[in-house]
């Protein structure tokens, strides 16, 4: 595989030249893509049977940016950037998490309904390092994603941690989550070791 898999939380935004051509990326996708779905193991939380956190990085964005150009077809320079444009403010910053949100419910109908009850769930999906208080999200900045009706099924979270959080972080405290909505009563859960170790590779 090339060079450009190579990957680190702290090495900025992805450029086009971290990118291979459509050729390029046909040839590698099979092991790249089993790569990422090993990586993203450990960067996700299930809450409930319902609400899935997955946290991103450059691995999990270049390979979202790849699929998308393949899927599309685009080749041009412009519609390229778009992309990384799109993506880039998904990069967590060092003081932060960045999540993408899913709202999985399999039965359309059950699902439509659903989203009905959980109008404002994506406020309420909170983090908590050891003993400090509940870090509850910023969601959505890029868009609205909800209107008075109904949440959307997916929604874009940053989780901004203070300087104590980020101190607890790198003392190796537990990582926990929940969700305070009264539509989604479900225990809250503990990451994994693995994944909390992952996520606090992400703080600088």
């Amino acid at each position: 595989m090339s060079s450009n898999t190579s990957f680190s939380a702290s090495s900025g935004a992805l450029l086009r030249e971290d990118l291979w051509s459509l050729e390029e990326y046909s040839e590698e996708r099979a092991e790249f893509r089993a790569m990422v779905l090993a990586h993203k193991k450990n960067r996700q939380i299930l809450i409930g049977d319902h609400i899935l956190l997955l946290f991103e990085d450059r691995l999990t964005l270049k390979y979202q940016i790849q699929e998308m150009l393949r899927i599309e077809k685009v080749f041009e320079a412009q519609g390229i950037q778009d992309e990384l444009d799109a993506y880039n403010p998904l990069l967590p910053d060092g003081d932060n998490w960045k999540c993408t949100m899913l709202i999985q419910f399999p039965d359309v109908d059950e699902r439509k309904a659903e989203l009905q009850r959980l109008i404002g769930v994506e406020l309420k999906v909170w983090l908590k390092i050891g003993n400090s208080e509940k870090i509850f999200p910023i969601a959505d900045e890029d868009m609205e994603r909800e209107n008075g009706e109904k949440t959307s099924a997916v929604h874009f979270l940053r989780y901004q941690l203070s300087e104590q959080q980020i101190a607890l972080a790198k003392s190796g405290a537990e990582l926990s989550a929940g969700v305070e909505h009264p539509a989604y009563v479900t225990p809250n859960v503990t990451f994994s070791e693995a994944a909390t170790i992952a996520l606090y590779k992400d703080l600088t």
